[in-house]
Formats: structure tokens, C-alpha cells, sequence
């Protein structure tokens, strides 16, 4: 009696469990037009601007957002098909949340009007390279070690 209702319980649970990836799946292709979509409207702002310089640093930072979008677009097909999920996905998506900041804070500095002293804090940009840094050796030690796994 005990084992069928543990059953019944699985089997609903890996139902419920597809569903969830499925809304996951559709909500990440959204997000994925929208900042797709952000990414055009900031490029045509800075051409209609004439402010090609700092529009294209301002879409680099969107298309940094599609980028961590992509990789978990990537991790949850992998994870469909084959219901193991990377943990190097996710110092990917830190590592790309790292360069975003790194490129994107200047810009964000400039136009809101601050001096170069109050835009470039040097502690602030060495503690963000120490943690790429950090984030990089870890994921070459994750990625090394899991291609050593494969047969």
C-alpha cells in the first residue's frame, strides 16, 4: 500500500517537476525577447541620438543580460534532456554578471554627470578583478575536472 502511494507520489511529482521546467523554459524565451528587444531600442536611441559611443557601451551591457539569458536557456535543455544540471552554469552566470559590471558601472558613472574621481574607485574595480580572477580559476578547475569524467 505504502509503496504504490510512493509511486503515485513520483510519478506526480516528475509531472509537476516537467511542468515547472516547461513555465521555466517559456519564461526565459520571453525574458529573452525583451532584452532582445531593449537591445534594439537602445541601439536605435544612440543612432537617433548621435551618441554612438556611449549607446553601443549601454547595448554591451544588454547583450551581456542575453548572454547570461543564453546560458540558461542552454543549461535547461540540457537539464530536459538529460536531467543532470552543470554547476558550471552558474560561474558562467557569475562570471558574466562580473564583466557586465566591470564595462557597464563606468558608463553608468559618466552620465550621471560624476568627476573621474568619483568614477573610478579603485578598490571597488580591484575587487571586482579579484573575484573574476577567483571566479575564472574556478571554472577551468570545474571545466578540467568534468572533461576528465568523460569516458
Amino acid at each position: 500500500m505504502i509503496a504504490k502511494f510512493e509511486q503515485r507520489l513520483l510519478v506526480a511529482l516528475r509531472a509537476f517537476n516537467h511542468i515547472l521546467h516547461a513555465f521555466l523554459a517559456v519564461a526565459l524565451v520571453l525574458a529573452s525577447m525583451m532584452v532582445v528587444w531593449e537591445f534594439s531600442v537602445s541601439v536605435f536611441h544612440a543612432i537617433q541620438n548621435n551618441n554612438l559611443a556611449h549607446g553601443f557601451l549601454q547595448a554591451l551591457g544588454t547583450l551581456f543580460i542575453v548572454w547570461t539569458l543564453s546560458s540558461l536557456i542552454s543549461a535547461e535543455i540540457n537539464f530536459v534532456q538529460t536531467g543532470v544540471f552543470h554547476v558550471v552554469v552558474f560561474i558562467e552566470v557569475a562570471m558574466i554578471t562580473l564583466l557586465r559590471q566591470l564595462i557597464s558601472e563606468p558608463v553608468r558613472s559618466a552620465t550621471a554627470g560624476q568627476s573621474v574621481d568619483e568614477i573610478f574607485n579603485s578598490w571597488h574595480y580591484g575587487l571586482l578583478l579579484a573575484s573574476l580572477l577567483v571566479i575564472g580559476i574556478l571554472h577551468k578547475l570545474v571545466t578540467s575536472s568534468s572533461k576528465k569524467e568523460l569516458p
